[in-house]
């Protein structure tokens, strides 16, 4: 079989290999980089060197993918111009008095009786649904000539939370389509509403897609708070964007033409500016969704660092970029130990909110920025995901979208620092090897066990980097650890704090935003794991418990600023519909609440 190696420069020499064994291709790149070597390529030869092994056909083969095997020089976003136009309102008309295409109507699961549970349903009886029409609700009813019976009953519609259904009403109705959503049970309002809300939200842009309506009326009960409309409106917006940056011809999806929103809920209870900060919410989680979802040969280190340097500019936020050269004098060690094997040059990124008038309280918020992680000579094999490792960056774009969204809101009397130590972690013979020492940016020794664990190692320069700073507290988010995923599933993120007010305030804004978090124990006894024979760390732990030891390993590199740690490994991804965009929401909701943490410690 061919085996072909196509090689590009550019800023800096950048790689691609189709591969069928790996001792060809290794055999291949070091002969590759003996003739680079030889003759002395520099970055302005821009050009594709191929070398071929397999004749006529691979040549063919080669010029044919070149193009496609190159690596990208910016990564192209989402255009948000459809959210700007889309206008979303609060308006005291009934839902008796709307007119327009689509009318939305959403309805709490009725709690379930014992007796309703022990009586047997007659299999003769027609379809009917346990849900009550009372109060305007009848009297919309009455109006659409009983179509809001008919619709619950014919599908036998009990509320469940993110369900729907749809019918098309007669041309005479003021309504064209009627929609009905399922709110879930109303107890579940009190216990998990931002995740309540972020479904419904979800199923209301679900409407909006399938039937198409240029304007949209949605009625949703008077217990949802501001909070949880707040909630919903962000999920409606960021479930509308599709991403077709990387399709072509009939896998492009078309926008919904909707135009219009209409929140028929009486007094408002958001106003038009926080209707455009939920906007900006979604904004941030759509920008960071992006990021996630970019291939690692368009997303790699140069190319984050690009864009997240345009966001701020668009925004108004400082930003300082370092280079290797710049990282290098930074004494940043531990990161640059991971940097050090790949094509693509690591990248620094320092983004800064600062508000008008008076600071009252300086933060930090880290996120790990593996670009692409194969686990190194670690490799990662069979059953590790190394083709979604895209997503290593998951805590960066959750950072850099939370930037987005603070930049655009502006919250009052917080200074707030981005910070993202950019990189892959790859395999090449200038990659670092399990048994190598590093030294991070405070002089501490590490002892590199497995070349998986790496994003610990940058994380920690880049903890050091921040609480050099003189905040007030840091947060950090990481796809830290398959173990985490073990642990919780995919759907919560760990959180693992010393500071038990710091987990109060992020644990309650994870609460109202619907994003799932569980604290998790930073267990001292376990820290002795972390000790090396002939360094100060080892960069991994035993067997057991990886993802308290991996946030015991970052907690040797904070001194004394309150800190906490989400290990988001498994909410960042979901297989059903790709990124997430998870932490954006809490992160948003910690800075605009603006409380200081207290220095108490549990450990």
């Amino acid at each position: 079989m061919t085996v072909i190696t196509v090689l590009r420069f550019q800023e800096s020499l950048s790689a691609a290999f189709l591969r069928t064994s790996s001792m060809r291709v290794i055999a291949a790149a070091r002969a590759s980089s003996k003739m680079l070597r030889r003759n002395h390529y520099t970055p302005a030869s821009a050009t594709i060197f191929p070398r071929v092994l397999g004749g006529r056909r691979g040549m063919a083969t080669m010029a044919a993918l070149a193009p496609t095997l190159q690596s990208a020089t910016e990564v192209s976003l989402t255009d948000m111009g459809w959210m700007d136009k889309l206008k979303v309102e609060f308006a005291s008309t009934s839902p008796l008095e709307w007119t327009g295409d689509a009318l939305v109507v959403s309805f709490f699961q009725p709690e379930e009786s014992d007796k309703d549970k022990d009586e047997k349903k007659d299999p003769d009886a027609p379809p009917t649904s346990p849900i009550k029409l009372e109060g305007p609700l009848a009297e919309l009813d009455s109006k659409l000539d009983g179509a809001l019976r008919e619709i619950l009953d014919v599908n036998e519609f009990k509320g469940a939370s993110g369900s729907t259904a749809t019918v098309r009403l007669s041309s005479s109705s003021p309504v064209r389509r009627l929609s009905i959503v399922g709110l879930g049970k109303a107890s579940a309002l009190k216990t998990d509403l931002g995740a309540v809300c972020d479904k419904v939200g979800s199923a209301l842009a679900g409407v909006a897609k399938s039937d198409k309506p240029k304007s949209m009326g949605v009625v949703l009960p008077e217990d949802v708070d501001a909070d949880g409309m707040r909630t919903c409106i962000e999920g409606f917006l960021v479930n509308l964007m599709a991403d077709n940056r990387f399709r072509t011809g009939d896998r492009i999806t078309k926008p919904p033409p909707l135009q219009s929103v209409t929140m028929l809920q009486g007094p408002a209870p958001l106003s038009d500016a926080n209707v455009a900060n939920s906007k900006a919410a979604a904004a941030g989680i759509i920008f960071a969704k992006d990021l996630v979802a970019a291939p690692p040969n368009v997303l790699h280190p140069m190319t984050l660092a690009k864009a997240a340097e345009e966001m701020a500019k668009e925004t108004g936020l400082e930003a300082t970029i370092l280079d290797e050269d710049a990282i290098v004098a930074k004494k940043m060690g531990a990161y640059l130990g991971v940097a050090q094997g790949a094509v693509h040059p690591p990248r620094f990124i320092h983004l800064t909110y600062k508000p008008e008038g008076e600071v009252k309280r300086k933060v930090a918020i880290v996120g790990k920025g593996l670009t692409f992680d194969s686990g190194g000579y670690n490799l990662k094999i069979g059953g590790s995901m190394i083709e979604l490792m895209k997503f290593d960056m998951g805590g960066s774009a959750a950072t850099l979208g939370a930037a987005k969204t603070i930049a655009m809101t502006k919250p009052e009397g917080v200074e707030v620092h981005f910070i993202v130590a950019a990189c892959e972690n790859m395999v090449s013979e200038k990659a670092m090897r399990p048994g190598d020492i590093l030294t991070a940016m405070n002089g501490k020794t590490i002892e590199v066990i497995n070349t998986d664990a790496e994003g610990r190692l940058t994380l920690a320069d880049a903890l050091l980097y921040a609480e050099g700073l003189g905040v007030d507290a840091i947060v950090d988010l990481a796809t830290l650890t398959g173990a985490c995923m073990v642990g919780l599933g995919k759907k919560y993120a760990g959180l693992f704090t010393p500071n038990d007010d710091l987990a109060d305030q992020l644990m309650e804004c994870a609460k109202v935003t619907g994003e799932k978090l569980w604290r998790l124990p930073l267990a001292a006894e376990y820290a002795e794991e972390l000790k090396s024979k002939i360094a100060d760390y080892k960069n991994v732990g035993g067997r057991f418990g990886g993802s308290i030891t991996a946030a015991l390993f970052l907690k040797e590199f904070i001194d004394k600023v309150p800190w906490a740690h989400f290990d988001i490994a498994g909410p960042v991804w979901d297989d059903s519909v790709g990124a997430t965009g998870y932490g954006v929401k809490t992160l948003v909701e910690w800075v605009r609440r603006g409380a200081p943490v207290k220095a108490e410690t549990t450990s």
